[in-house]
């Protein structure tokens, strides 16, 4: 091969690569800014498709038109009330400007980075101002929902004046406001996980159980102390129940007795000395049994109606 054709054979190939070159391609998800000897050159470029550049001198940087995400490190961070917890958010974020995001901050490497230093620095100033109550709850509970007062319980009740949601939209505002001139739009930041450190969690679920068991002390007590009552009127009512049969009971007692004296004193009425010898046939029957011995005089009123019949 002559070197004629040889030099034919390169230009062809350095032709290709360069007509490749000068082509780049735009998807929908992305915005390109054209940079040459690495300083930007025309607008942003956002509509998907192919287009054309100089090759080998300007590069097509790509940027993503998505919603991207930040995820925080958990941070222990001291609140106003000096209690420390471990604080874990996220946050999503869009670049609305590629050409601001390339001179601030290159690619979202940068971004990442920068990220971090504006959004766990205003995380942090924004729990230092405000109480652990403000941070945990969002809104204010209602005091009928709580039944027994305890150091919890009262804490529960105790208002906020802003709440988890309010701090967060703060954090965003005050954030957005820092990343203006960035090219990035912070979309939202949430508090993801928010935990007491190792130290004061124990502290905290030991004091929890202390006072889970007063609570138990205490409904115990009460239990008892109703337990004992129920006792008692049991018992004063079982009295007043045996008391009332009692009283019945002389009464038909009573009764019974006055009609069986009157029927005897009917029955002596009558027949004096028939009644005196059925009574006696009585006696005799009550207390005379073959293992009895009786020591009595012949003249004995017992014996009477015996000798008579004798």
């Amino acid at each position: 091969m002559s070197p004629k054709h040889v030099m034919t054979i390169v230009l062809v190939i350095v032709a290709l690569i360069g007509l490749e070159s000068a082509y780049y391609q735009v998807s929908e998800s992305n915005q390109v800014i054209i940079t040459q000897f690495g300083d930007p050159v025309g607008s942003m470029v956002t509509a998907p498709g192919l287009h054309l550049k100089v090759p080998f001198i300007q590069q097509a940087n790509y940027f993503d038109k998505r919603f991207l995400e930040w995820e925080g490190s958990p941070n222990q961070v001291p609140t106003k009330d000096k209690r420390f917890i471990w604080v874990d958010t996220y946050a999503r974020w869009r670049i609305v400007d590629p050409l601001k995001f390339l001179q601030r901050l290159r690619d979202e490497r940068g971004a990442q980075s920068r990220l971090d230093d504006i959004l766990d620095g205003e995380t942090r100033n924004a729990v230092a101002r405000y109480n652990l109550i403000e941070i945990v709850r969002s809104t204010n509970r209602k005091p009928e929902e709580v039944s027994v007062e305890s150091e919890e319980e009262n804490a529960i009740l105790e208002g906020i004046q802003k709440g988890r949601p309010q701090i967060t939209h703060e954090i965003l505002e005050r954030a957005s406001s820092r990343m203006a001139n960035l090219g990035i739009e912070l979309l939202d930041i949430r508090l993801k996980r928010i935990n007491y450190v190792e130290q004061v969690q124990r502290d905290v679920f030991a004091r929890m159980i202390a006072e889970r068991q007063r609570i138990a002390e205490l409904y115990r007590s009460q239990g008892e102390g109703e337990a004992a009552r129920i006792r008692g009127e049991r018992e004063r009512e079982l009295k007043r129940i045996q008391s009332e049969a009692y009283r019945s009971a002389e009464e038909l007692r009573g009764k019974a007795d006055a009609q069986a004296t009157d029927i005897y004193a009917e029955a002596h009425n009558r027949d004096p000395d028939f009644y005196a010898f059925t009574k006696s046939l009585e006696t005799y029957e009550k207390t005379m049994d073959p293992k009895t011995v009786f020591i009595l005089a012949t003249d004995s009123e017992l014996l009477k109606y015996l000798g008579r019949s004798k």
